[in-house]
């Protein structure tokens, strides 16, 4: 959207392979390429709704690192800062899908995604952007990217840094996660998750984490499938989740941060970044892939400003 600010997405994507059908990957009769990252998938939601947004990072030399790129463009995302990594491969993911959900099975280590380091601060969309966002992934990916997240967040800057907690505890295996208090609580925006709040911090109770992280302007706590809570020092406000006919949990918290942080760059109040939050996780939740289309611009304006009781009554992917 025209005058809207721009965001820039900083961390690894990766190529998939998702299974033709449900059912254990020996059994599986193939399987279909795309590409998955946090970040990308933020930066994905951001332009769908038509805000301006970069996907920062790095890729192999290789024909999933070219395919990453060629779909992240036609997804509107400007990848004119992504660093062609010659001697790394592109990082790549499974999924496989069984009566209770999806597993993702990672295949990363060495990655040229995990190659980020703190040479990378001085590309010129960091210095320009109005929006930055991290995640909690990049900094458990390696020491460099570890050194690259830590300086980032610590460095002075003109616009807003948002960062997601986005959980992955395998990752942090044989590293400290102790470091994620201070990365979270040096951000403007944070964005976690009740469940894994009370993994990392012992409570994934809004006021009590706020307590914990005093540092950001807002905290946005999730609470899967109920209600997404923000708290500032205005006081905190609370949005119930949408009613979704739910095909695939994978990519809905990358698409609530789309939601709420495309409404925060656009002056919206607490209320209505909420609701859009929730209309682009409901909208992601409701389909196969890591991606949903948001409802046309007219349906979200209506459902942002939306009386309690239609916002309730709304279902995403079926009929009430």
């Amino acid at each position: 959207m025209e005058g809207t600010p721009r965001a820039v997405c900083v961390g690894e994507t990766m190529a998939a392979l998702l299974p033709d059908r449900p059912g254990p990957l020996e059994d599986v009769p193939g399987f279909r390429s795309s590409v998955g990252g946090a970040e990308a998938n933020v930066a994905r939601g951001l332009a769908a709704l038509g805000v301006p947004a970069a996907w920062l990072g790095r890729v192999g030399d290789d024909g999933f690192g070219r395919r990453i790129v060629r779909e992240l463009a036609a997804g509107g995302v400007d990848t004119s800062h992504v660093v062609v990594d010659p001697e790394r491969p592109t990082g790549l993911y499974v999924k496989e899908t069984g009566p209770d959900g999806s597993v993702l099975h990672y295949y990363r280590d060495g990655s040229a995604g995990s190659a980020l380091d703190p040479g990378m601060l001085e590309a010129a969309a960091l210095r320009d952007a109005a929006l930055v966002h991290l995640s909690g992934i990049t900094p458990a990916l390696s020491d460099d990217a570890m050194a690259f997240v830590t300086e980032l967040v610590r460095r002075p800057r003109t616009g807003l840094l948002s960062f997601d907690l986005n959980w992955r505890p395998a990752l942090w295996r044989g590293r400290d996660p102790g470091v994620l208090g201070d990365l979270l609580n040096a951000a403007d925006l944070v964005l976690l998750g009740a469940d894994e709040a009370a993994e990392v911090f012992g409570t994934g109770a809004p006021r009590k984490l706020r307590k914990l992280l005093p540092g950001p302007r807002a905290l946005v706590v999730k609470d899967a499938g109920h209600q997404v809570t923000v708290v500032t020092p205005e006081g905190a406000h609370t949005e119930p989740a949408l009613r979704v006919e739910i095909v695939d949990h994978v990519g809905a918290g990358d698409a609530f941060a789309a939601g709420y942080l495309a409404g925060t760059l656009r002056g919206y109040d607490q209320r209505r970044r909420l609701r859009l939050g929730h209309l682009m996780a409901a909208s992601t939740l409701a389909v196969p892939g890591d991606h949903g289309a948001p409802p046309p611009p007219g349906r979200v304006a209506a459902l942002l400003d939306a009386p309690p009781a239609e916002w309730a009554a709304t279902v995403i992917g079926g009929t009430p």
